[in-house]
């Protein structure tokens, strides 16, 4: 089964979620996990053979985590680039650093994916008030920092210029505004690209958002088969320009006009890929860790249709009351904290 002459012992930097399911998913190939978190209370320590608890930016803890690891990889993307910089001189990183460096910033993001020729919702970087006034063809529209944030938070709806007045923006960060799209429907592509440029696509997930939070995803999406083949093609070109290692996910708008434009690339595991723990032969999360750690390819296989809902923060006490039926498969993310806005926990229905 393996390319590599041994198992290695993987590294993962995030203990959430996603670090779990990587856990869990490295631990079916039998490759030893070791996560550092900032998070005494991280979740993923129940599933990993070790956790260090540090600041990420503590020298000589990356120092003690590198020493004990073959390789690195991470669940999220806002880990600050030094950091990782720092531990790829250390230990192989997937994916790369530099990737981090395009992707966490919304406008360094948008440019790249323009200048490889796949489209964007229009925008314009935001230094100041006056900026808005001189890109007043954007709005209606969303203001976003260009850094951090993420399920609407850091983000404003600009339905006029009239309500700049009313939002406490802190001009002293950088956004970007983006010209709001007649939104007919929002899907994503996982895709998980290899050392030796291989690459395994998912096809395309519908998603539906409510106050710009992920609330559920399906498979099969609704769409015809030019935005179904458009949407692979584009996730390859990116992952192949970005010269990435491991899986991603590449979101996607579909306006009114059917016009495909690329909203966000997610350089690591999805939350709208974790279908695919039911609906293939190997999930998004085990295939990340054939990618990273070089191990064997397997062909992609579906296996069913499903429909998964997110569990947002008090929503979870309902859930873990519920009782389920053999085709719905139910995930407890064991957070300790339960928070508005928060994703608790996840509610997978395979279709029979």
């Amino acid at each position: 089964m393996r390319i590599v002459e041994s198992n290695p012992v993987l590294g993962i930097i995030g203990g959430g979620q996603l670090g779990s399911m990587l856990a869990t998913a490295a631990k079916k190939l039998k490759i030893k996990t070791i996560v550092l978190s900032d998070d005494p209370k991280a979740p993923a320590k129940k599933f990993c053979d070790e956790i260090i608890i540090s600041e990420y930016d503590k020298k000589k803890t990356i120092e003690d985590f590198a020493s004990k690891v073959d390789i690195v990889t991470f669940e999220f993307e806002n880990i600050p680039f030094k950091v990782l910089k720092y531990i790829s001189k250390l230990k192989p990183v997937f994916p790369n650093p530099s990737i981090n460096q395009i992707v966490q910033n919304r406008f360094t993001e948008k440019k790249f994916i323009n200048n490889i020729g796949i489209r964007t919702t229009n925008y314009a970087l935001i230094s100041n008030q006056s900026d808005i006034s001189n890109n007043e063809d954007l709005i209606p529209g969303f203001l976003k920092t260009c850094t951090l944030g993420y399920d609407g938070k850091c983000q404003f709806v600009l339905k006029n210029k009239e309500e700049l007045s009313e939002l406490e923006i802190e001009f002293n960060k950088e956004h970007i505004l983006e010209k709001k799209v007649n939104l007919k429907k929002e899907i994503s592509i996982i895709i998980t690209r290899f050392l030796n440029n291989d690459f395994v696509i998912y096809e395309p997930i519908e998603n539906l958002h409510i106050n710009r939070i992920l609330n559920r995803s399906i498979i099969p999406a609704d769409i015809n088969k030019d935005i179904f083949e458009k949407a692979q093609q584009q996730a390859k070109l990116i992952a192949e320009k970005l010269d990435y290692v491991g899986t991603m996910c590449v979101e996607y708008f579909i306006d009114e006009k059917n016009n495909l434009l690329v909203n966000e690339i997610a350089p690591r595991v999805h939350n709208s890929g974790h279908l695919t723990i039911h609906t293939h032969n190997v999930s998004q999360f085990e295939n990340h860790i054939r990618a990273v750690c070089n191990l064997e390819k397997l062909e992609l296989k579906k296996i069913c249709n499903a429909e998964m809902i997110n569990v947002i923060g008090e929503e979870i006490k309902t859930y873990r009351e519920k009782s389920y039926s053999k085709n719905e498969f139910f995930s407890d993310y064991l957070k300790s904290e339960i928070k508005e806005k928060r994703k608790m926990g996840h509610l997978i229905t395979v279709k029979l």
